[in-house]
């Protein structure tokens, strides 16, 4: 490194841009050899020369800065001490796209780290040049300069205030259905990173025209256009009820459903999540992703998946939904789900979020269901904490349904409440006493006799 530092005053410009290149690619390698590039006092030199030399070894100074500026907040900050910021923004206005290119993915990288460095990313004036840059004929620039602003937005509501007062999201929602795949990625991200903070900035997004032409990405061949659509999805609807019903009317329920069926892995987990975001707000809501066949699909989710967050954002959206009415609990019951989230729950290598969110999910959907027949498996296998629940619905509609009563006893199920040991006094005794005052004294003397003798 000492000695590629005097080659970048040499006299011959090609040997200035090859060092300048030769240290890019060390600093991009590691940290520990970015911080090295920090410690040789080179960045001063870099940035003198950006604002002086050709084309060629501005595209080469930029990209040393971004790599040194990538790993982390400290490098990041050297970076900004060094006067970096108002050069590269200077480099943002250059004839050239490439010297573009490079200055806005160094200023991005910047700003990913955090509000702090965002901030000085914006306050050296990167904002319009970048919204400028995304009007470019050059995809190439065009992505880059998209995944700045997305950078910059990411970390504050304010942040992404100054993105859309410049013009950015009209620019953006534009591009949605551009055929590049890359870039589609990085606007839908853009516009995502914006939205999420706010409902004012969420309904600049749907007043942009973003629905429903971003529910054709839901589509698209490329793994992450898709989920970065289904991101941007969710962060509107989790917003409000109205938002969520916008989304509802314009299909993108149905297409978020179709989205989840068809991928796997991590690409479904924004979806599952909007499902459930959409759900948590309202019964009529909850009963549109019903409509839509949203609970087989997020139980497919639960069974299929792998890995523990999926299933805990399927078990949490499944529990959004059943919560509301026995209508809904009946709807999500049916599909056969709820000893699968008992299993999750008791399963001894599921993660603990895994272990809150299927406990929740059961809970809320026990204390709606009325639907006997979904909830007998779980009087055999349930622990004590979810069987209180799965009792307390039968002493709930056993008093009130005489078909349910008979059935009850034909299925082994008042034999089971027999075995069941609660404590006296508990809530738990007071419900199994109410379902045996369903029965004449004889009836429960021979289930309980059935049930020593089993």
């Amino acid at each position: 490194m000492s000695l590629l530092r005097p080659l970048l005053l040499d006299v011959v410009p090609t040997i200035q841009q090859t060092a300048a290149l030769a240290l890019g690619r060390l600093a991009n390698y590691n940290d520990d050899l970015a911080e090295a590039v920090v410690k040789g006092d080179i960045l001063p030199q870099l940035v003198y020369s950006l604002a002086e030399q050709n084309r060629f070894y501005k595209k080469a100074a930029a990209f040393v800065l971004r790599a040194v500026g990538k790993h982390s907040p400290q490098l990041a900050q050297a970076i900004v001490d060094c006067g970096a910021l108002d050069t590269l923004v200077i480099c943002l206005e250059d004839f050239d796209p490439g010297v573009k290119e490079a200055a806005a993915w160094a200023l991005g990288y910047i700003a990913r780290h955090n509000a702090e460095l965002s901030q000085a990313v914006v306050d050296a004036g990167a904002v319009p040049l970048l919204v400028l840059c995304i009007q470019e004929p050059e995809i190439a620039l065009k992505r880059i300069a998209a995944s700045a602003l997305s950078d910059i937005s990411k970390h504050s509501p304010e942040l992404a205030q100054t993105v859309v007062d410049v013009g950015a999201i009209a620019h953006l929602a534009q591009m949605i259905l551009n055929p590049d795949a890359k870039l589609k990625r990085q606007v839908l991200s853009a516009l995502s990173q914006i939205a999420k903070h706010s409902v004012d900035l969420a309904e600049m997004g749907v007043e942009a025209e973003i629905f429903p032409v971003v529910l054709t990405c839901l589509k698209d061949s490329d793994e992450y256009v898709k989920k970065n659509a289904a991101t941007l999805i969710r962060e509107i609807a989790k917003h409000t009820p109205e938002l969520s019903q916008l989304i509802v009317n314009a299909g993108g329920v149905a297409a978020v459903i179709d989205c989840i069926g068809n991928c796997k892995g991590n690409v479904r987990l924004p979806g599952i999540m909007m499902l459930g975001y959409v759900a948590a707000h309202s019964e009529n809501l909850a009963m549109a992703v019903i409509i839509s066949k949203g609970v087989p699909q997020l139980s497919i989710c639960l069974s299929e998946e792998r890995e523990d967050h999926i299933k805990a954002a399927a078990a949490w959206a499944l529990g959004q939904i059943g919560r509301h009415t026995p209508e809904h609990a009946r709807a999500v019951a049916v599909t056969n789900v709820l000893p699968l989230l008992l299993s999750l729950y008791m399963e001894t290598e599921s993660s603990e979020d895994l272990q809150v969110k299927t406990k929740k999910a059961l809970k809320n959907i026990l204390q709606k269901c009325t639907y006997l027949p979904a909830l007998e498996p779980l009087l055999h296998d349930a622990p004590p904490n979810i069987l209180k629940h799965v009792v307390g619905q039968f002493s709930k509609v056993l008093p009130h349904d005489s078909k349910a009563r008979r059935l009850f006893v034909t299925s082994g199920g008042l034999k089971k409440v027999q075995e069941i040991k609660a404590e006296p006094g508990s809530l738990l005794q007071e419900y199994i006493n109410t379902i045996n005052n369903c029965y004449p004294e004889e009836i429960v003397s021979i289930q309980t006799e059935l049930s020593v003798c089993a």
